[in-house]
């Protein structure tokens, strides 16, 4: 009955399958080799795509409010009763004595002596300032020139200077006489070239005549 219904295979059919299926595990064994199947797998393998889930990190719940401070209830202090009132002994006069009588006396205490502080050298005297010296004597001296101003007016007389040497040069100069004239001979003074002992101190007397 079977038979009937299901007629047998052809072998003709069989023998084409098994060539197909032959021919199929050339062909992969050929793509191995080659390298053609790895192509193939890297076309038909779809990119993948990496997502990076950050983690949520739920902070913890805030710590619950510390409970209120106990009140503290202070005792009363207690009270102590007061101490009983002091009643003194009664005086008892002692008998009378027939012995003299004892008198302390008192001498009064030395007074310390006095020590006088030693008393302090004296502080030694100022070095005497050295005696002024011709500035002419001293230096090279620069004559002054005649003011314009004293010429148009007509002035003349006499100037001294007293200064100190510094360095070879003349400073702290002081004059006295008429002021026309200061200017200049400060400009001349402040040309001289001196060897002298420094701190030398100087005078010079300067005349303007007009001639």
């Amino acid at each position: 009955m079977h038979r009937k219904k299901y007629p047998g295979t052809d072998p003709g059919r069989k023998t084409t399958g098994i060539i197909v299926v032959i021919a199929f595990h050339l062909i992969v064994l050929w793509a191995l080799i080659t390298g053609t199947a790895r192509k193939g797998l890297e076309l038909i393998k779809k990119p993948m795509e990496a997502a990076v889930i950050q983690e949520v990190i739920i902070p913890p719940p805030p710590p619950p409010p510390p409970p209120p401070p106990k009140e503290i209830v202070k005792a009363p202090p207690k009270v102590e009763a007061p101490p009983p009132p002091f009643v003194p002994p009664p005086e008892v006069a002692p008998p009378p004595s027939n012995a003299p009588a004892i008198q302390s006396v008192q001498t009064p205490p030395t007074a310390p002596a006095v020590i006088a502080p030693p008393v302090a050298p004296a502080p030694p005297a100022p070095p005497a300032p050295p005696a002024r010296i011709n500035a002419a004597a001293a230096c090279q001296i620069v004559a002054p020139q005649m003011p314009r101003q004293a010429i148009r007016e007509g002035t003349t007389g006499t100037v001294v200077a007293s200064a100190v040497i510094r360095g070879g040069k003349v400073t702290d100069i002081q004059l006295s006489g008429p002021r026309v004239f200061h200017s200049a001979i400060r400009d001349a003074m402040s040309q001289y070239t001196c060897n002298a002992t420094e701190g030398q101190a100087v005078t010079q007397e300067f005349v303007f005549k007009l001639e």
